[in-house]
Protein backbone atom coordinates (compact mmCIF):
# COMPACT_ATOMS: atom_id res chain seq x y z
CA UNK A 1 0.00 0.00 0.00
CA UNK A 2 2.94 2.11 0.91
CA UNK A 3 4.73 1.73 -2.25
CA UNK A 4 1.32 2.07 -4.11
CA UNK A 5 0.40 5.58 -2.11
CA UNK A 6 3.91 7.19 -3.04
CA UNK A 7 3.68 6.61 -6.98
CA UNK A 8 0.20 8.28 -6.89
CA UNK A 9 1.14 11.45 -4.48
CA UNK A 10 4.80 11.70 -5.47
CA UNK A 11 6.56 13.50 -8.21
CA UNK A 12 8.83 11.45 -10.13
CA UNK A 13 12.06 13.07 -8.29
CA UNK A 14 10.72 12.45 -4.38
CA UNK A 15 9.46 9.22 -5.49
CA UNK A 16 12.96 8.15 -6.24
CA UNK A 17 14.50 10.09 -3.67
CA UNK A 18 12.32 8.31 -1.25
CA UNK A 19 13.18 4.91 -2.43
CA UNK A 20 17.09 6.21 -2.49
CA UNK A 21 16.07 6.32 1.33
CA UNK A 22 17.55 9.77 1.99
CA UNK A 23 13.89 11.02 3.07
CA UNK A 24 10.65 9.21 4.62
CA UNK A 25 7.52 9.13 2.57
CA UNK A 26 6.05 11.84 5.00
CA UNK A 27 8.81 13.78 4.53
CA UNK A 28 8.50 14.12 0.77
CA UNK A 29 4.96 14.71 0.85
CA UNK A 30 5.73 17.61 3.10
CA UNK A 31 8.21 18.89 1.22
CA UNK A 32 6.53 18.83 -1.99
CA UNK A 33 3.71 20.62 -0.39
CA UNK A 34 5.79 23.49 0.92
CA UNK A 35 7.47 23.90 -1.79
CA UNK A 36 3.96 24.53 -4.19
CA UNK A 37 2.90 26.88 -1.43
CA UNK A 38 6.44 28.94 -1.56
CA UNK A 39 6.44 29.08 -5.09
CA UNK A 40 9.84 27.47 -5.53
CA UNK A 41 11.42 24.09 -7.20
CA UNK A 42 11.29 21.32 -4.88
CA UNK A 43 14.93 20.57 -5.01
CA UNK A 44 15.29 23.91 -3.69
CA UNK A 45 13.09 23.99 -0.77
CA UNK A 46 15.19 20.41 0.25
CA UNK A 47 18.29 22.26 -0.45
CA UNK A 48 17.66 25.46 1.28
CA UNK A 49 16.29 23.48 4.42
CA UNK A 50 18.98 21.35 4.58
CA UNK A 51 17.03 18.08 4.12
CA UNK A 52 18.96 16.70 1.64
CA UNK A 53 22.45 17.75 0.28
CA UNK A 54 22.20 18.73 -3.42
CA UNK A 55 24.82 16.51 -4.81
CA UNK A 56 22.49 13.38 -3.67
CA UNK A 57 19.31 14.88 -5.50
CA UNK A 58 21.23 15.56 -8.46
CA UNK A 59 22.95 12.02 -8.27
CA UNK A 60 19.30 10.07 -7.82
CA UNK A 61 17.43 12.07 -10.53
CA UNK A 62 20.61 11.46 -13.34
CA UNK A 63 20.00 7.89 -12.63
CA UNK A 64 16.63 7.51 -12.08
CA UNK A 65 15.89 9.54 -15.52
CA UNK A 66 18.88 8.70 -17.09
CA UNK A 67 20.27 12.24 -17.64
CA UNK A 68 24.02 13.07 -17.64
CA UNK A 69 25.24 15.04 -14.43
CA UNK A 70 27.47 17.96 -14.77
CA UNK A 71 29.43 20.08 -12.14
CA UNK A 72 28.17 22.99 -13.38
CA UNK A 73 31.22 25.09 -11.57
CA UNK A 74 33.55 23.19 -13.99
CA UNK A 75 31.62 24.78 -16.58
CA UNK A 76 32.34 27.92 -18.66
CA UNK A 77 29.08 29.99 -18.97
CA UNK A 78 28.73 31.35 -22.34
CA UNK A 79 27.14 34.62 -22.19
CA UNK A 80 25.68 34.45 -25.79
CA UNK A 81 24.51 31.00 -25.13
CA UNK A 82 22.58 32.44 -21.85
CA UNK A 83 21.34 35.63 -23.44
CA UNK A 84 19.31 33.30 -25.52
CA UNK A 85 16.60 33.10 -22.85
CA UNK A 86 15.50 36.39 -20.98
CA UNK A 87 16.05 36.61 -18.00
CA UNK A 88 12.70 36.17 -16.41
CA UNK A 89 12.56 32.92 -17.78
CA UNK A 90 15.95 31.72 -16.19
CA UNK A 91 15.00 33.11 -12.62
CA UNK A 92 11.56 31.66 -12.70
CA UNK A 93 12.70 28.11 -14.22
CA UNK A 94 15.66 27.65 -11.97
CA UNK A 95 17.13 26.79 -15.51
CA UNK A 96 20.42 27.92 -17.60
CA UNK A 97 21.30 27.10 -20.89
CA UNK A 98 24.58 25.89 -21.45
CA UNK A 99 25.38 24.98 -24.58
CA UNK A 100 24.20 24.85 -28.25
CA UNK A 101 24.79 22.00 -31.22
CA UNK A 102 22.99 22.75 -34.11
CA UNK A 103 18.94 23.19 -33.32
CA UNK A 104 19.61 21.43 -29.68
CA UNK A 105 19.92 23.05 -26.48
CA UNK A 106 21.16 21.80 -23.32
CA UNK A 107 19.81 23.07 -20.59
CA UNK A 108 21.49 23.08 -16.73
CA UNK A 109 18.57 22.19 -14.17
CA UNK A 110 18.41 20.52 -10.75
CA UNK A 111 15.09 18.39 -11.64
CA UNK A 112 14.87 17.00 -15.14
CA UNK A 113 10.80 16.70 -14.54
CA UNK A 114 10.03 19.82 -14.78
CA UNK A 115 8.80 19.84 -18.11
CA UNK A 116 7.03 22.84 -18.14
CA UNK A 117 10.48 24.39 -17.88
CA UNK A 118 12.04 22.71 -20.60
CA UNK A 119 8.53 23.14 -22.99
CA UNK A 120 8.81 27.15 -22.45
CA UNK A 121 12.45 26.80 -23.11
CA UNK A 122 11.85 25.24 -26.28
CA UNK A 123 8.99 27.63 -27.25
CA UNK A 124 10.84 30.54 -26.28
CA UNK A 125 14.29 29.56 -28.12
CA UNK A 126 12.65 27.58 -31.20
CA UNK A 127 15.29 24.95 -30.37
CA UNK A 128 15.06 21.25 -29.12
CA UNK A 129 15.79 21.06 -25.25
CA UNK A 130 17.77 18.75 -23.61
CA UNK A 131 18.51 18.63 -19.41
CA UNK A 132 21.60 18.04 -17.70
CA UNK A 133 20.77 17.58 -14.45
CA UNK A 134 23.57 19.95 -12.27
CA UNK A 135 23.61 20.58 -8.37
CA UNK A 136 20.52 22.61 -7.07
CA UNK A 137 23.03 24.94 -4.95
CA UNK A 138 25.36 25.36 -7.30
CA UNK A 139 23.12 26.29 -10.50
CA UNK A 140 21.91 29.34 -7.76
CA UNK A 141 24.69 30.79 -7.41
CA UNK A 142 25.65 30.78 -11.18
CA UNK A 143 21.78 31.98 -12.06
CA UNK A 144 22.30 34.94 -9.52
CA UNK A 145 25.41 35.95 -10.51
CA UNK A 146 24.81 35.72 -13.85
CA UNK A 147 21.51 38.08 -13.17
CA UNK A 148 23.80 40.09 -11.12
CA UNK A 149 25.83 40.40 -13.96
CA UNK A 150 23.49 40.99 -16.91
CA UNK A 151 20.93 43.08 -15.00
CA UNK A 152 19.77 44.13 -17.94
CA UNK A 153 16.00 43.35 -17.84
CA UNK A 154 15.20 47.50 -18.43
CA UNK A 155 11.70 46.67 -17.22
CA UNK A 156 14.16 47.62 -13.86
CA UNK A 157 15.09 50.70 -14.70
CA UNK A 158 11.80 52.27 -13.93
CA UNK A 159 12.89 55.37 -11.54
CA UNK A 160 12.11 58.64 -12.62
CA UNK A 161 15.59 60.07 -10.63
CA UNK A 162 17.21 57.29 -13.40
CA UNK A 163 16.10 59.30 -16.40
CA UNK A 164 15.18 62.63 -15.65
CA UNK A 165 19.20 63.03 -13.71
CA UNK A 166 21.06 66.60 -14.64
CA UNK A 167 23.18 65.33 -17.63
CA UNK A 168 25.61 67.68 -19.39
CA UNK A 169 28.80 67.53 -21.74
CA UNK A 170 31.69 68.74 -20.09
CA UNK A 171 32.20 70.68 -23.36
CA UNK A 172 31.08 73.48 -25.10
CA UNK A 173 31.80 72.64 -28.88
CA UNK A 174 28.99 71.45 -31.02
CA UNK A 175 28.71 67.82 -31.80
CA UNK A 176 27.70 66.14 -35.38
CA UNK A 177 24.59 64.21 -33.93
CA UNK A 178 22.37 63.92 -36.19
CA UNK A 179 23.21 59.84 -36.95
CA UNK A 180 19.27 58.20 -36.55
CA UNK A 181 21.39 55.83 -34.40
CA UNK A 182 22.22 57.63 -31.68
CA UNK A 183 18.29 56.85 -30.47
CA UNK A 184 18.66 59.81 -27.87
CA UNK A 185 15.50 59.87 -27.05
CA UNK A 186 15.18 55.83 -26.06
CA UNK A 187 13.98 55.80 -22.94
CA UNK A 188 15.24 52.53 -21.67
CA UNK A 189 18.61 53.20 -22.62
CA UNK A 190 19.11 56.28 -21.22
CA UNK A 191 17.94 54.87 -17.78
CA UNK A 192 20.13 51.45 -18.40
CA UNK A 193 23.67 54.13 -19.29
CA UNK A 194 22.78 56.46 -16.28
CA UNK A 195 21.95 53.24 -14.09
CA UNK A 196 25.87 52.26 -15.16
CA UNK A 197 27.44 55.37 -14.30
CA UNK A 198 25.35 55.80 -10.99
CA UNK A 199 26.60 52.07 -10.30
CA UNK A 200 30.37 53.27 -10.62
CA UNK A 201 30.18 56.00 -8.41
CA UNK A 202 27.97 54.20 -5.81
CA UNK A 203 31.02 50.96 -5.83
CA UNK A 204 34.11 53.82 -5.68
CA UNK A 205 35.29 52.51 -9.66
CA UNK A 206 37.50 55.41 -10.76
CA UNK A 207 36.78 53.61 -14.33
CA UNK A 208 34.08 52.31 -16.58
CA UNK A 209 34.78 50.11 -19.75
CA UNK A 210 32.28 49.33 -21.91
CA UNK A 211 33.77 46.90 -24.35
CA UNK A 212 31.86 45.07 -27.39
CA UNK A 213 33.46 41.82 -28.38
CA UNK A 214 31.69 39.41 -31.61
CA UNK A 215 29.74 36.94 -28.72
CA UNK A 216 29.48 39.39 -25.62
CA UNK A 217 29.40 42.64 -24.92
CA UNK A 218 30.96 43.51 -21.14
CA UNK A 219 30.97 46.20 -19.13
CA UNK A 220 33.77 46.63 -16.14
CA UNK A 221 34.31 48.58 -13.50
CA UNK A 222 38.15 49.66 -12.43
CA UNK A 223 37.43 49.22 -8.20
CA UNK A 224 40.60 49.44 -6.01
CA UNK A 225 42.76 49.44 -9.05
CA UNK A 226 41.56 46.09 -10.67
CA UNK A 227 39.08 45.62 -13.01
CA UNK A 228 35.95 43.44 -12.44
CA UNK A 229 33.64 42.15 -14.73
CA UNK A 230 29.72 43.96 -13.66
CA UNK A 231 27.45 43.52 -16.57
CA UNK A 232 27.47 41.69 -20.09
CA UNK A 233 24.03 43.92 -21.32
CA UNK A 234 22.59 42.30 -24.65
CA UNK A 235 24.77 42.04 -27.88
CA UNK A 236 22.23 43.84 -29.85
CA UNK A 237 22.40 47.17 -27.24
CA UNK A 238 26.15 47.65 -28.16
CA UNK A 239 25.90 50.37 -30.96
CA UNK A 240 22.98 52.17 -29.00
CA UNK A 241 24.73 51.88 -25.25
CA UNK A 242 28.14 53.41 -27.42
CA UNK A 243 25.88 55.86 -29.18
CA UNK A 244 24.40 57.04 -25.91
CA UNK A 245 27.66 57.53 -24.00
CA UNK A 246 28.82 59.95 -27.13
CA UNK A 247 25.78 62.06 -27.45
CA UNK A 248 26.52 62.64 -23.52
CA UNK A 249 30.07 63.16 -24.27
CA UNK A 250 29.31 65.39 -27.26
CA UNK A 251 31.25 63.24 -29.57
CA UNK A 252 30.62 62.76 -33.02
CA UNK A 253 28.54 59.71 -33.43
CA UNK A 254 28.60 59.49 -37.31
CA UNK A 255 32.73 58.86 -36.76
CA UNK A 256 33.72 55.34 -35.99
CA UNK A 257 37.24 55.27 -37.50
CA UNK A 258 38.69 57.44 -34.87
CA UNK A 259 39.18 57.92 -31.62
CA UNK A 260 37.58 60.50 -29.60
CA UNK A 261 37.96 62.51 -26.57
CA UNK A 262 34.64 63.78 -24.78
CA UNK A 263 33.01 64.93 -20.98
CA UNK A 264 30.35 64.49 -19.44
CA UNK A 265 28.85 66.24 -15.91
CA UNK A 266 26.41 64.47 -14.06
CA UNK A 267 25.04 66.53 -11.36
CA UNK A 268 24.00 64.37 -8.86
CA UNK A 269 22.61 67.31 -6.32
CA UNK A 270 22.87 71.05 -6.37
CA UNK A 271 26.06 70.54 -4.64
CA UNK A 272 27.47 67.45 -5.99
CA UNK A 273 28.62 66.67 -9.66
CA UNK A 274 31.22 64.35 -10.73
CA UNK A 275 32.64 64.42 -13.97
CA UNK A 276 33.49 61.83 -16.59
CA UNK A 277 36.28 61.85 -18.74
CA UNK A 278 35.35 59.77 -21.83
CA UNK A 279 37.60 57.88 -24.45
CA UNK A 280 36.31 55.76 -27.53
CA UNK A 281 38.78 53.73 -29.59
CA UNK A 282 37.62 51.81 -32.81
CA UNK A 283 37.93 48.22 -32.06
CA UNK A 284 37.55 44.82 -34.17
CA UNK A 285 33.98 44.68 -33.51
CA UNK A 286 32.66 48.25 -32.43
CA UNK A 287 33.89 51.07 -30.29
CA UNK A 288 35.08 50.41 -26.69
CA UNK A 289 34.50 53.38 -24.80
CA UNK A 290 36.43 54.30 -21.49
CA UNK A 291 35.12 56.32 -18.66
CA UNK A 292 37.55 58.11 -15.74
CA UNK A 293 35.69 59.34 -12.98
CA UNK A 294 36.74 62.73 -12.18
CA UNK A 295 35.11 63.29 -8.35
CA UNK A 296 36.63 66.33 -7.07
CA UNK A 297 36.09 64.92 -3.62
CA UNK A 298 39.14 62.71 -3.63
CA UNK A 299 41.46 65.76 -3.67
CA UNK A 300 39.79 66.97 -0.24
CA UNK A 301 40.44 63.80 1.61
CA UNK A 302 43.36 65.20 3.75
CA UNK A 303 46.63 64.23 4.00
CA UNK A 304 46.56 62.23 7.20
CA UNK A 305 43.92 59.90 5.03
CA UNK A 306 46.37 59.12 2.14
CA UNK A 307 48.43 56.86 3.98
CA UNK A 308 52.19 58.50 4.66
CA UNK A 309 53.95 57.24 7.92
CA UNK A 310 54.42 59.92 10.52
CA UNK A 311 58.14 60.88 9.21
CA UNK A 312 56.45 60.83 5.51
CA UNK A 313 54.18 62.91 5.95
CA UNK A 314 55.83 65.51 7.65
CA UNK A 315 58.80 65.52 5.03
CA UNK A 316 56.27 66.16 2.33
CA UNK A 317 54.35 69.06 4.37
CA UNK A 318 57.99 70.54 4.70
CA UNK A 319 58.84 70.21 1.22
CA UNK A 320 55.90 71.78 -0.24
CA UNK A 321 55.77 74.51 2.21
CA UNK A 322 59.51 76.09 1.08
CA UNK A 323 58.91 79.43 -0.87
CA UNK A 324 60.96 77.80 -4.20
CA UNK A 325 62.76 74.78 -5.55
CA UNK A 326 60.53 71.51 -7.47
CA UNK A 327 58.73 68.61 -5.92
CA UNK A 328 57.68 65.74 -8.13
CA UNK A 329 55.92 63.16 -7.74
CA UNK A 330 56.41 59.27 -9.83
CA UNK A 331 54.52 56.52 -10.05
CA UNK A 332 52.46 54.46 -12.76
CA UNK A 333 49.48 55.58 -14.31
CA UNK A 334 46.42 55.48 -11.41
CA UNK A 335 49.03 55.14 -8.81
CA UNK A 336 47.13 58.19 -7.21
CA UNK A 337 49.76 61.21 -8.14
CA UNK A 338 46.64 63.80 -9.16
CA UNK A 339 45.32 63.09 -5.49
CA UNK A 340 48.72 63.56 -3.67
CA UNK A 341 49.51 66.69 -5.72
CA UNK A 342 45.98 68.26 -5.17
CA UNK A 343 46.04 67.18 -1.33
CA UNK A 344 49.33 69.61 -1.20
CA UNK A 345 47.96 72.30 -3.43
CA UNK A 346 44.53 71.82 -1.07
CA UNK A 347 46.54 73.34 1.67
CA UNK A 348 48.53 75.96 -0.01
CA UNK A 349 45.24 77.02 -1.27
CA UNK A 350 45.16 80.19 0.64
CA UNK A 351 44.32 83.85 -0.74
CA UNK A 352 47.47 85.31 -0.31
CA UNK A 353 48.95 82.30 -2.88
CA UNK A 354 48.85 82.66 -6.63
CA UNK A 355 48.64 78.80 -7.79
CA UNK A 356 48.43 77.99 -11.31
CA UNK A 357 48.09 74.57 -12.98
CA UNK A 358 48.53 73.57 -16.02
CA UNK A 359 47.11 69.57 -17.10
CA UNK A 360 46.14 67.09 -19.57
CA UNK A 361 43.80 66.92 -19.12
CA UNK A 362 42.44 69.13 -16.09
CA UNK A 363 40.81 66.24 -13.78
CA UNK A 364 40.20 67.88 -10.46
CA UNK A 365 38.30 71.06 -10.43
CA UNK A 366 39.20 73.95 -7.22
CA UNK A 367 37.85 76.87 -6.56
CA UNK A 368 40.97 79.07 -6.12
CA UNK A 369 43.23 77.72 -8.48
CA UNK A 370 43.80 78.60 -11.96
CA UNK A 371 44.03 75.68 -13.53
CA UNK A 372 44.53 75.28 -17.77
CA UNK A 373 43.35 72.67 -19.64
CA UNK A 374 46.37 71.62 -22.80
CA UNK A 375 45.53 71.73 -26.22
CA UNK A 376 48.08 70.93 -28.46
CA UNK A 377 45.77 71.30 -31.43
CA UNK A 378 45.68 75.07 -30.95
CA UNK A 379 48.96 75.06 -29.60
CA UNK A 380 48.47 75.19 -26.09
CA UNK A 381 51.30 73.24 -25.02
CA UNK A 382 52.68 72.17 -21.29
CA UNK A 383 55.58 74.60 -22.33
CA UNK A 384 53.38 77.65 -23.61
CA UNK A 385 51.14 77.35 -20.28
CA UNK A 386 54.08 77.52 -18.50
CA UNK A 387 55.39 80.74 -20.37
CA UNK A 388 51.95 82.60 -19.45
CA UNK A 389 52.15 81.62 -16.23
CA UNK A 390 55.60 83.04 -15.39
CA UNK A 391 54.25 86.68 -16.83
CA UNK A 392 51.46 86.36 -14.12
CA UNK A 393 53.26 86.91 -11.23
CA UNK A 394 52.84 82.91 -9.54
CA UNK A 395 53.57 81.74 -6.39
CA UNK A 396 52.91 78.13 -7.59
CA UNK A 397 53.06 76.33 -10.23
CA UNK A 398 51.56 72.79 -10.73
CA UNK A 399 52.91 70.71 -14.22
CA UNK A 400 50.69 67.82 -14.89
CA UNK A 401 53.48 66.21 -16.47
CA UNK A 402 56.97 66.46 -17.53
CA UNK A 403 56.92 65.10 -20.56
CA UNK A 404 60.07 66.59 -22.58
CA UNK A 405 63.15 68.77 -22.32
CA UNK A 406 61.14 71.75 -22.91
CA UNK A 407 59.05 72.01 -20.42
CA UNK A 408 61.49 70.40 -17.76
CA UNK A 409 64.21 73.09 -18.58
CA UNK A 410 61.11 75.74 -18.18
CA UNK A 411 60.18 73.80 -14.61
CA UNK A 412 63.49 73.95 -13.39
CA UNK A 413 63.66 77.64 -14.42
CA UNK A 414 60.66 78.52 -12.73
CA UNK A 415 61.61 76.75 -9.51
CA UNK A 416 65.24 78.31 -9.55
CA UNK A 417 63.66 82.01 -9.83
CA UNK A 418 61.40 81.58 -6.55
CA UNK A 419 58.59 79.82 -7.09
CA UNK A 420 57.09 76.27 -5.89
CA UNK A 421 57.27 74.18 -9.19
CA UNK A 422 55.44 70.85 -8.46
CA UNK A 423 54.96 67.95 -11.21
CA UNK A 424 54.96 64.29 -12.13
CA UNK A 425 57.00 61.68 -14.16
CA UNK A 426 56.61 58.20 -14.89
CA UNK A 427 59.58 56.41 -13.29
CA UNK A 428 59.30 53.41 -11.05
CA UNK A 429 60.94 54.98 -7.88
CA UNK A 430 62.30 58.32 -6.66
CA UNK A 431 66.35 57.81 -7.40
CA UNK A 432 65.33 57.10 -11.33
CA UNK A 433 63.61 60.00 -11.55
CA UNK A 434 66.79 62.14 -10.75
CA UNK A 435 68.78 59.81 -13.60
CA UNK A 436 65.34 60.32 -16.20
CA UNK A 437 65.86 64.07 -15.87
CA UNK A 438 69.42 63.63 -16.96
CA UNK A 439 68.22 61.46 -19.36
CA UNK A 440 66.03 64.08 -21.14
CA UNK A 441 69.11 66.51 -21.25
CA UNK A 442 68.53 68.63 -17.85
CA UNK A 443 72.36 69.33 -16.91
CA UNK A 444 72.81 68.21 -13.75
CA UNK A 445 73.69 71.34 -11.60
CA UNK A 446 69.91 72.36 -12.65
CA UNK A 447 68.63 69.04 -11.71
CA UNK A 448 70.87 69.34 -8.38
CA UNK A 449 69.84 72.75 -7.31
CA UNK A 450 66.35 72.56 -8.13
CA UNK A 451 64.82 69.29 -7.20
CA UNK A 452 64.04 69.41 -3.36
CA UNK A 453 61.91 66.28 -2.87
CA UNK A 454 60.66 63.49 -4.85
CA UNK A 455 58.36 61.65 -3.83
CA UNK A 456 57.18 57.74 -5.03
CA UNK A 457 54.02 55.69 -4.80
CA UNK A 458 51.55 52.98 -5.21
CA UNK A 459 48.68 52.60 -4.24
CA UNK A 460 47.55 48.96 -2.46
CA UNK A 461 43.98 47.95 -1.71
CA UNK A 462 42.83 48.11 1.99
CA UNK A 463 42.18 44.49 3.77
CA UNK A 464 38.40 44.52 4.45
CA UNK A 465 38.36 44.79 8.65
CA UNK A 466 34.95 42.90 8.74
CA UNK A 467 36.72 39.77 7.32
CA UNK A 468 40.28 39.77 7.08
CA UNK A 469 41.99 36.92 9.00
CA UNK A 470 44.80 36.37 10.64
CA UNK A 471 47.00 33.95 9.34
CA UNK A 472 50.25 31.89 10.21
CA UNK A 473 53.39 31.94 7.94
CA UNK A 474 56.89 30.20 8.75
CA UNK A 475 59.17 32.65 9.94
CA UNK A 476 61.18 31.73 6.88
CA UNK A 477 59.03 33.12 4.53
CA UNK A 478 58.75 36.26 6.25
CA UNK A 479 62.50 37.02 6.53
CA UNK A 480 62.50 36.35 2.48
CA UNK A 481 59.49 38.70 2.12
CA UNK A 482 62.18 41.63 3.36
CA UNK A 483 60.94 41.69 7.31
CA UNK A 484 63.72 41.65 9.85
CA UNK A 485 64.43 39.13 12.75
CA UNK A 486 63.25 41.83 15.20
CA UNK A 487 60.23 42.30 13.31
CA UNK A 488 58.67 38.66 13.90
CA UNK A 489 57.89 38.57 17.77
CA UNK A 490 54.51 40.70 17.78
CA UNK A 491 53.55 40.45 13.41
CA UNK A 492 50.38 40.01 12.91
CA UNK A 493 50.04 38.81 9.17
CA UNK A 494 46.09 39.30 7.76
CA UNK A 495 45.03 37.72 4.80
CA UNK A 496 41.87 38.65 2.25
CA UNK A 497 38.47 36.21 2.94
CA UNK A 498 35.48 38.17 1.43
CA UNK A 499 32.32 38.77 2.26
CA UNK A 500 29.21 40.56 1.35
CA UNK A 501 30.96 44.35 2.52
CA UNK A 502 33.91 44.05 0.58
CA UNK A 503 35.59 43.09 -3.17
CA UNK A 504 36.78 39.69 -2.69
CA UNK A 505 38.33 40.55 0.84
CA UNK A 506 39.40 44.69 -0.18
CA UNK A 507 37.80 47.76 0.41
CA UNK A 508 39.59 51.16 -0.18
CA UNK A 509 43.24 52.00 -0.42
CA UNK A 510 46.31 52.94 0.94
CA UNK A 511 49.16 54.97 -0.45
CA UNK A 512 52.51 53.42 -0.29
CA UNK A 513 54.94 56.30 -0.26
CA UNK A 514 58.69 56.67 -0.79
CA UNK A 515 59.51 60.22 0.41
CA UNK A 516 62.79 60.98 -0.64
CA UNK A 517 64.38 64.56 0.11
CA UNK A 518 67.40 65.62 -1.73
CA UNK A 519 69.99 65.95 0.40
CA UNK A 520 73.70 67.46 -0.06
CA UNK A 521 75.52 64.16 -0.34
CA UNK A 522 72.59 63.41 -3.38
CA UNK A 523 73.29 66.54 -4.74
CA UNK A 524 76.97 65.95 -5.05
CA UNK A 525 76.48 62.30 -6.29
CA UNK A 526 73.83 63.85 -8.99
CA UNK A 527 76.42 66.08 -9.99
CA UNK A 528 79.12 63.31 -10.18
CA UNK A 529 76.87 61.82 -13.10
CA UNK A 530 76.04 58.84 -10.62
CA UNK A 531 73.32 56.12 -11.46
CA UNK A 532 70.13 55.04 -9.90
CA UNK A 533 71.54 52.20 -8.15
CA UNK A 534 73.86 54.69 -6.10
CA UNK A 535 71.52 57.08 -5.32
CA UNK A 536 69.30 53.93 -4.02
CA UNK A 537 71.76 52.86 -1.84
CA UNK A 538 72.58 56.81 -0.38
CA UNK A 539 68.66 56.85 0.34
CA UNK A 540 69.15 53.57 2.11
CA UNK A 541 72.30 54.94 4.66
CA UNK A 542 69.97 57.95 4.96
CA UNK A 543 67.29 56.17 6.17
CA UNK A 544 64.80 56.71 3.49
CA UNK A 545 62.30 53.71 3.09
CA UNK A 546 62.12 52.63 -0.26
CA UNK A 547 58.00 51.10 -1.95
CA UNK A 548 58.70 47.25 -0.50
CA UNK A 549 59.78 48.36 3.09
CA UNK A 550 56.98 50.78 3.70
CA UNK A 551 54.55 48.29 2.06
CA UNK A 552 55.50 45.54 4.41
CA UNK A 553 55.17 48.15 7.53
CA UNK A 554 50.90 48.84 6.07
CA UNK A 555 51.44 44.70 6.03
CA UNK A 556 52.38 45.08 9.55
CA UNK A 557 49.50 47.07 10.76
CA UNK A 558 47.13 45.35 9.21
CA UNK A 559 46.44 47.43 6.29
CA UNK A 560 47.07 45.24 3.43
CA UNK A 561 48.45 41.64 3.07
CA UNK A 562 51.78 40.41 1.61
CA UNK A 563 49.81 39.41 -1.66
CA UNK A 564 48.74 43.05 -2.72
CA UNK A 565 52.17 44.59 -1.63
CA UNK A 566 54.04 41.62 -4.14
CA UNK A 567 51.62 42.62 -6.78
CA UNK A 568 52.51 46.52 -6.80
CA UNK A 569 56.40 46.85 -5.53
CA UNK A 570 57.83 42.84 -6.39
CA UNK A 571 59.39 42.90 -9.91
Amino acid sequence: MSAQKTKIHLSGLARRLVWDKFITEEQALQAQEDAHKNKIPLTSFLVNNNIIKSYHIALSASQEFGVPLLDIDAVEIDHEIVNLLKNDLIERHHALPLHKRGTRLFVAVSDPTNLQALDEIKFATGLATEAIVVEDDKLSKVIKKFLEATDTSMSDMLDDDLENLDIESGFDEPSNNDDPSSDSDDAPVVKYVNKILLDAINKGASDIHVEPYEKIFRIRFRQDGVLQEVANPPLNLTNRLVSRLKVMSKMDIAERRVPQDGRIKMRLSKNKAIDFRVNSCPTLFGEKIVLRILDPTSAQIGIEALGFEEEQQKLYLEAIHKPYGMVLVTGPTGSGKTVSLYTALNILNTVDRNISTSEDPVEINVTGINQVHINNKAGLTFAESLRAFLRQDPDIIMVGEIRDLETAEISIKAAQTGHLVMSTLHTNDAPQTLTRLANMGVPAYNIASAVHMILAQRLARRLCNKCKKEVELPAEALLEEGFKKDDLDDLKIYAPIGCESCAKGYKGRVGIYQVMPISEEMGKMIMEGRNALDLAVQAKKEGIDDLRTSGLKKVASGLTSIEEINRITKD
